[in-house]
């Protein structure tokens, strides 16, 4: 296991060139995509205790709010500034901002502008697929982490950081959201070597399985019901969709990231190769997750309308109403499917 947790050379030069900007006295603001998931938020808590431990002050500013599933990973000893007028004023002022979890500065919503502006060095850590517009050119990115909780992990190795257990269970839920419980095409022997290495540091996964998957509210149930209730399959295409109309969180009194995961309910329906989730937001715009299998591209498909992410993971935002977005995508999938039915 000692050999699989060796950080790749590349990593290792990648996370030394980032260090030059990382000393003691200057101000850091962390931020990660908008609607923030497990990996957003642990890579961000745990990278916020590392670098507090070598005398920098941290703040988190984020562009959409925290997840409720994941504020237990905050404690009195992590500052984070919810996004306004302030949170922007904050990230104005930083030495350095670092953002994690993300290769295409658009999905810093709000912000994007803001960092676009700065003068200051920008660094990036993160495991997509590269973009046309990065947040930075001072990036430590590897597509085969497991998730940027990895990365964060190597960051810690290279650099001597303490493991303490805060940290550790913030990178354990970065590596087990993003990995889908272990169970993905992402999940690596090195992911699983890093897995154990925080179960050492005290991590209880049973804690953790609690925590994220088995407090969910009733009404994230019985928004699940409803949209499975709107599920299609066209098995010629090995094609599933399922949507979600607009005003559904706040029909179900449920949060954004109550949402997550109903894309994988569509995938897991036999002979799909791609599933697709619609969620209306009203306002004209249609937030769209692609979710692939047997080697069909999720991030090159949702390249198409103006996205992008991991191979078998990737997202959109479209402008226009719910019925004419599903039209279009959908059309567009069959043809781009074609090809693999076709012989």
């Amino acid at each position: 296991m000692r050999d699989l947790l060796v950080v790749p050379a590349a990593r290792r030069t990648a996370i030394e060139r980032l260090a030059r900007e990382l000393r003691a006295g200057r101000s850091i603001v962390l931020s990660t995509h908008i609607n923030s998931d497990g990996d957003g938020c642990g890579s961000e808590t745990a990278l916020a205790r590392m670098l507090a431990q070598r005398g920098m002050t941290v703040t988190i500013v984020n562009p959409t709010p925290w997840p409720e599933m994941f504020r237990f990973l905050l404690g009195d000893d992590v500052r984070m500034v919810e996004l306004s007028d302030r949170g922007a004023d904050v990230m104005r002022k930083a030495d350095v901002v670092i953002v994690l979890d993300i290769a295409d500065l658009r999905r810093l919503g709000k912000l994007a502008d803001v960092v676009r502006e700065l003068q200051v060095p920008k660094l990036v850590i993160d495991h997509h697929v590269p973009s046309d517009d990065p947040p930075s050119e001072e990036i430590l990115s590897d597509t085969t982490a497991c998730a940027t909780g990895e990365l964060v992990y190597d960051v810690a190795l290279v650099l001597g950081f303490d493991m303490t257990p805060a940290i550790a269970n913030s990178l354990y839920v970065a590596l087990v959201t993003d990995t889908g419980g272990f169970r993905f095409s992402n999940t690596s022997p090195r992911c699983h070597a890093v897995a154990a290495q925080l179960l050492a540091e005290g991590v209880e996964p049973e804690e953790m399985y609690q925590r994220i998957y088995a407090s969910m509210p009733v009404g994230r149930l019985t928004l699940l019901r409803e949209a499975l209730a709107t599920l299609e399959v066209d098995p010629t295409y090995g094609l599933t969709w399922i949507s979600v109309p607009a005003g559904a969180t706040e029909k179900h009194n449920v949060r954004p990231e109550d949402l997550e995961g109903i894309a994988e309910h569509a995938r897991s329906v036999a002979g799909t190769r791609m599933a697709i989730f619609f969620r209306d937001l009203g306002h004209n715009r249609v937030k769209i997750s692609f979710r692939t299998t047997r080697g069909v591209d999720a991030n090159e498909f949702a390249h198409r309308f103006g996205g992008g992410g991991h191979v078998k993971a990737s997202g959109a935002m479209v402008e226009g109403s719910l019925h004419d977005v599903q039209k279009r995508v959908i059309a567009a999938a069959r043809v781009y499917l074609e090809p693999a039915t076709a012989g």
